[in-house]
């Protein structure tokens, strides 16, 4: 299977790097320089990646990030020379999915890239051939659909809160570590404090902060209110 990616950046430069390095794997590579020609792109493609920097003209990584979520649940990698903590956070926070900083090795980065589509791409195959739906209270969660419902109105998540909030919902209760959300969210042995910390914050403003509960020392838990299963 060909995967659509689509880099966007306006340093030329990085995107002739990351494609002469894509060129072995089976991806077919779309380029843009700015926002809003990443928009149209969007707009006219079947993309299964985003990789965006943050430092653009016209509309800028965090604004495009922003619009791109409104209606898409693709993976977003972030590649920018933004380095500080608070730049991460922020993107983490409006919703890409990883983040690297420039300078960065070009094997890094593919590396991440296949990740990211490997676990999106099989998380979706292995929903569908479930048919599976998680149920906690008035929290609903449609596997194949990729839906979360609070209360019956639809709530969009990313790629990696919808897999945390699935590992949450199929054990209500039970306390995971920071290290154990980390690992099924990303996919990724390596604990990630500021990652886990940042998607829960925005987990707990979609489906309401009383859902979820962290246990000081231990990691979070889904809250089972009395009478709830």
């Amino acid at each position: 299977m060909a995967y659509n990616i689509l880099h966007v950046d306006d340093e030329k430069e990085i995107i002739k790097l990351l494609k002469m390095y894509l060129k072995s794997e089976e991806i077919n590579h779309f380029e843009a320089y700015n926002g809003r020609e990443a928009l149209t792109i969007l707009a006219e493609k079947e993309i299964d990646l985003l990789i965006v920097d943050i430092m653009m003209p016209e509309i800028d990584g965090f604004q495009l990030i922003r619009q791109v979520r409104k209606t898409k649940n693709l993976p977003i990698l972030v590649i920018s020379a933004r380095i500080t903590a608070s730049d991460r956070i922020f993107g983490l926070e409006i919703g890409a999915d990883d983040y690297l900083t420039k300078p960065f090795d070009p094997n890094e980065a593919i590396a991440r890239v296949k990740a990211l589509l490997r676990r999106y791409h099989q998380l979706g195959l292995s929903a569908t051939a479930k048919n599976e739906s998680l149920q906690v209270g008035q929290l609903r969660l449609d596997v194949p659909a990729c839906t979360a419902y609070v209360e019956g109105c639809p709530i969009s998540l990313t790629a990696v809160e919808f897999r945390v909030l699935k590992l949450l919902m199929e054990q209500p209760g039970r306390v995971f570590t920071k290290e154990q959300i980390y690992e099924y969210g990303w996919q990724d042995p390596l604990a990630g404090d500021n990652n886990v910390r940042v998607m829960m914050s925005k987990l707990r403003d979609k489906i309401g902060n009383q859902r979820i509960k962290t246990i000081r020392g231990l990691g979070y838990r889904l809250e089972v209110a009395h009478g709830e299963t």
